[in-house]
Order: structure tokens, then sequence, then C-alpha cells
């Protein structure tokens, strides 16, 4: 009798301890544990969103400026924001059953328009020659660019500028800062362009025949950046384009492959019809964007010659008379374009702002 009550009451004891025991009721095919992890990179434009749960099948990414929601499975998406703000992303997971975890995080967007301390390492050249005279120069000291030197050419001009360009020039996108001229290219809206930039000239102020020119400059670079250094024929506005005459002294077209080349170029008028000659020169190593570079015309009554840090790598004969306009005086033009038939347009690799920084540029002539 004692055996078969302790028999029972070790089988009740059992019983009791098992309806006791508590069990999970989470089903296990529904995310759970959703983490969002967001990281800026160093230019504060794109940011890098890593969502994690379990059990989930499927991934949506709302990153709050209006675009689409983007939808994947692996849990991550770079993401470049083009202006500046704090958007509201929102990531859901969504489980085997349907069921979705939602979560949402700010993100801030600042973009660094700070110039910051111009590192001067690169190529340059001296302030005197033998034989030669410097007639005028311009240093870039002080704070503000010499307006009795200089014109700020505003708008969009005909057709782009002649080459469906697409920004707007201004005069706020220029600056002077610790003896460096800066030209600024821009992706803001201004005046219906979605580009800004600045464009200068010293036409009516400096012009000048024949003589060595040099402009120490760092290039900007990117997608649809075109930066220029060049001249043209006092007598513009009389006679028109090509007719003038055109001396690119520096030409470069940003993106992949192109932003270690640069191109001097002649245009002028050949009986009623456009006529070019130009000749390019590629660096041995980096692209022009890394450091200063010297970009040289040495220009008399019978040729062109083109340098790049005191090498030639083009030259053309100026003359046959129907290349007469290369014998006459010229105004200096230094800007960036954005877009344009030659470089085309910006596209989501292109970082602005973009700079173009100018160390000096020196006209001599012989004594």
């Amino acid at each position: 009798m004692n055996n078969k009550i302790a028999l029972l009451f070790f089988l009740l004891f059992t019983i009791t301890i098992s309806c006791d025991e508590s069990t999970p009721s989470v089903s296990t095919d529904d995310p759970s544990n959703l983490e969002v992890e967001i990281t800026l990179s160093d230019d504060s434009r794109e940011v890098s969103i890593l969502a994690t749960a379990l059990n989930t099948v499927e991934y949506q990414f709302d990153l709050g400026d209006g675009s689409d929601v983007i939808i994947n499975t692996t849990g991550q998406v770079d993401y470049t924001y083009e202006d500046d703000g704090t958007y509201s992303v929102e990531v859901k997971a969504l489980g085997v059953s349907g069921r979705f975890l939602r979560e949402t995080k700010s993100v801030s967007i600042e973009l660094d328009n700070s110039l910051g301390s111009i590192d001067d390492t690169g190529y340059t050249t001296p302030t005197s020659y033998e034989g030669l005279t410097m007639i005028w120069n311009d240093e870039f000291e002080g704070s503000t660019l010499n307006t009795s030197d200089w014109n700020y050419e505003i708008g969009t001009g005909s057709n782009g500028w002649g080459n469906n360009e697409l920004q707007y020039y201004r005069e706020d996108n220029t600056t002077l800062t610790e003896g460096y001229l800066v030209i600024e290219a821009r992706r803001e809206s201004f005046s219906g362009s979605q580009y800004t930039s600045s464009r200068l000239t010293t036409e009516n102020k400096v012009e000048f025949q024949y003589g060595r020119i040099d402009i120490r400059a760092k290039l900007p670079k990117g997608q649809g950046l075109w930066p220029a250094l060049w001249m043209l024929g006092a007598n513009f506005r009389q006679v028109g384009w090509p007719s003038c005459g055109e001396i690119d002294i520096m030409e470069m077209i940003g993106g992949e492959n192109n932003e270690d080349v640069v191109h001097g170029t002649a245009h002028w008028d050949n009986n009623g019809t456009k006529a070019d000659f130009g000749g390019s020169t590629r660096l041995s190593d980096g692209i022009f964007n890394d450091e200063f570079h010297v970009f040289t015309i040495i220009w008399d009554e019978t040729q062109i010659r083109w340098f790049l840090d005191d090498r030639q790598y083009h030259s053309m004969s100026i003359t046959p008379a129907e290349l007469s306009e290369f014998r006459a005086e010229f105004f200096l033009i230094f800007n960036v374009a954005v877009g344009g038939n030659w470089p085309g347009s910006p596209n989501s690799s292109t970082v602005f702002p973009q700079r173009m920084i100018v160390d000096y540029v020196r006209v001599f002539q012989n004594d």
C-alpha cells in the first residue's frame, strides 16, 4: 500500500511541474529584433543603411526624400542625398507570415561646402624670364576680385553659352582666399538652372597681343565638369565668333579616364566655316585635381605653342593669311561650365561643390 501511495504522489508531482512550465507563444516565422544602423560617408552625402532582423524575407526602405521605397532582401542600402536636410528613414522587415516590424530613424545631411586650407603642392613657374618683362599679372591677393581688371559674366548665355551648358553664372560663386581665386560649381536651383558657377573675363580691361601667359591652377573633377582657361579676340563684339578667334590655353572635361588629360586648341573662321586645331597631353600619374599645374602658351606673330609644366605638347603656325585673327589683341576668360555638348551632364557619381583654384596669371612680353 505504501508503495502505491508513493508512486501516485510521484506522478501527481511530475504532472504539476510540467503544467507549471511556461512556453513562449511567439510565432517563429515572424521578424523580430529589428535593428537599423545608419552610417554617413566622409563627404556627408551618402548614407549606408544596414537593417537586420530574424526570420525576414524582405526589407523595405523609405529614404524620406520623396523617392520610391527601395525593396531588397539583403538588408543593406547605399543612397546619396542631393540636398541638405533632415530625413526620416523608415525601414520595414517583413516576416514569412506577412507580419511587419517597423523602425524609423532620422538622418541629417549637411554638405561640407567649406574650402578649408588649400594644399599648394604642385608645379610652379618664376616671376621673371630672361628677355621678357611681366606686363600684367594677378596674384589674387586680398579678399575681393579686382574689378578694374575683371568682369563677371552673368546668366546662361545664348543656348547655354553656345554649348547647351546647364549652369547659371553668378558673382557669388567666385571668392578669393589665402592668395587664390576660387571658382565654385554648385548643384543648386537658381533662376531656372539646376547648377551655378562663375565666368570671369578681362574684356575691355586687360587685352594684349602676343606674349607668354602662365596660369597656375588646380582643376575640379567629376562627370559633367568643364573647366577652361582661354582667350577671345578683342573684336568679339564687332565680328562675333569664330571670326574673332579663340585660343584655349587649357580645357578639361571631367569624368572617368578624362581627368588626367588637358587640351589646347585654336578656333577661327575659315571662309565662313569654323575651323579648329588642337592637341592634348596626359599626366604620367594622378589627375589634375590632385595638385597645381601651370598651363602656358607662348604666342608670337608666327606661332602659338602650348605647354604643361614647361613641357611643350602642341604648336600651331599662324602665318597663313586666313589666320589673321591670331595676330591681334585678345582678352582672358576663366570659367567652370557644368554640362554641355562636350562633357555631357553630371550623373549620380558627380560630387558638388567642385572648384577650380587659380594661384596666379602672368603675362610676359619681349623686352
